[in-house]
């Protein structure tokens, strides 16, 4: 089944796969201008949007993504067109004032209380990294999203101001159907959901 063929259902979940191989073939910058574009409209709490977005692409910006992978990582990232840092914002509450007009006092609770700063920076970003993972497939790109790196390396490395600070990794391309294993089972209803 192709993307044409599919509902919007089937690209962004139930056919979409995550890939650890992908095909040899770039994605420029429309295109991930583009998947900025359409992941900027999932909502965040207060329309905070912490997550800050590196697209690792060049082959200095992949050494040192390298340095900071696991090992099972390594070929993954390495063999990916891009590679999508998911960060987040400590500051995000600075842009509150534009993105969140009508509460003038809304960065008021994070000024001063890094703790909580955190708490809501990482579940949002966590948000807004699935949007972007949506996204992308519905745009027709393939993703692996990761976790197994350092991040206090990584940090140090991409975001060495202390401002930024990283959640997780996307790989992003066309992926290697040849290289698919089976897809894993979901737990049903019943063990993860109840209706009260």
């Amino acid at each position: 089944m192709t993307s044409q063929t599919m509902s919007p259902a089937e690209q962004a979940f139930s056919a979409a796969r995550t890939f650890a191989k992908f095909r040899d073939e770039p994605v420029s910058d429309e295109t991930l201008k583009a998947l900025h574009e359409l992941a900027k409209w999932g909502p965040t709490a207060s329309n905070c949007q912490p997550a800050r977005y590196v697209f690792v692409r060049s082959a200095e910006a992949k050494a040192r993504l390298r340095a900071c992978l696991a090992p099972g990582n390594v070929d993954k990232v390495m063999g990916a067109p891009v590679t999508v840092i998911v960060a987040h914002d400590t500051r995000f509450y600075e842009h509150l004032s534009t993105q969140f007009p009508h509460m003038p006092t809304a960065a008021l609770p994070f000024e001063g209380n890094p703790a909580l700063a955190q708490t809501v920076a990482l579940r949002n970003s966590s948000l807004q990294g699935a949007y972007l993972i949506v996204a992308a497939r519905l745009l027709g790109l393939d993703c692996g999203p990761m976790s197994g790196f350092d991040a206090d390396a990584l940090d140090r490395s991409f975001f060495p101001d202390g401002r930024y600070r990283s959640n997780f990794l996307v790989n992003l391309g066309h992926g290697d159907v040849t290289a698919l294993r089976p897809r894993g089972p979901r737990l049903p209803f019943d063990a993860v959901a109840t209706i009260e």
